[in-house]
């Protein structure tokens, strides 16, 4: 697939910059806008200054920064979220914020600009707690079990209705756990960080047992863009896509590959 111009929201980010640097390469303009709330400059240090690759730096909500970055553009790349699931219950508005209105801001955005194909990044927290494994993209949602769950489903249900009413060819991508160059957030990372403060002890929130999949960044990218290319002239619908793998870990396993691989043996507190 040929992409001219894409905007990438929260291109500064783990994904997004990795996105950008693979847009770039191939031959596309690239836009990035990010308010370097969580983003990071050096994400972007082998892009800024090359022709082809513009940095807008503000918040997508703000309209004076997100119509202007939009125009021209082929495809929007709305990965821009708060990715801190943790915090949902200590700020209740956060979600809602930077995940729902953000993506409204951004549809609007492509609405006046001109833009007509838009790619979101959601999450496979949108299920909830799911009753069957592997989870279908139509599985039935139960009750949401996180403010940023549903502050995503709310966002994929908005794209979906601007494909209805305005003829947006929409594509989401549901993740699980994303690992790879420039990762700066999860277990795994939180778990490092633990372990060089204190390699004496590490505490496991639950009992270890938990499930968890996890995608190579440059797999998620891959998988992204074969979802684009395959709905590129495919208007007035929104398509659905899981991004991950068939593998699974327990976290009790995860935490064995961490503590070999720096050679310790902590307590392990669950």
């Amino acid at each position: 697939m040929t992409i001219r111009r894409a905007c990438i929201t929260g291109g500064a980010g783990f994904i997004g910059s990795n996105l950008a640097d693979r847009l770039h390469a191939a031959g596309s303009e690239v836009v990035v806008v990010d308010s370097f709330r969580t983003g990071r400059r050096e994400f972007l240090s082998g892009l800024v200054g090359r022709p082809g690759f513009t940095l807008v730096t503000g918040d997508v909500r703000d309209p004076e920064v997100i119509n202007p970055a939009v125009e021209g553009c082929d495809w929007i790349f709305h990965l821009q979220a708060n990715a801190d699931v943790r915090g949902g219950l200590d700020h209740p508005t956060l979600d809602l914020e930077l995940n729902t209105v953000a993506t409204s801001r951004v549809l609007e955005a492509a609405r006046r600009g001109g833009v007509r194909r838009v790619l979101i990044a959601s999450s496979g927290a949108v299920y909830g707690e799911p009753q069957s494994f592997p989870t279908p993209e139509d599985a039935p949602f139960p009750l949401q079990t996180s403010l940023y769950g549903a502050s995503k489903l709310a966002g994929e249900g908005l794209l979906a209705a601007y494909c209805a009413g305005f003829g947006f060819t929409g594509v989401i991508c549901r993740f699980v756990s994303i690992l790879g160059e420039r990762y700066t957030h999860g277990h795994v990372y939180d778990f490092f960080r633990a372990l060089r403060a204190d390699p004496t002890r590490l505490t496991v929130l639950g009992d270890g047992k938990q499930t968890k999949s996890y995608l190579y960044v440059q797999d998620c990218l891959s998988a992204m863009l074969t979802a684009a290319e395959n709905h590129a002239e495919d208007p007035g619908a929104a398509h659905v896509y899981n991004l991950g793998t068939e593998e699974a870990i327990t976290v009790d396993e995860s935490v064995a590959v961490i503590t070999g691989h720096l050679g310790l043996t902590p307590l392990i507190v669950h």
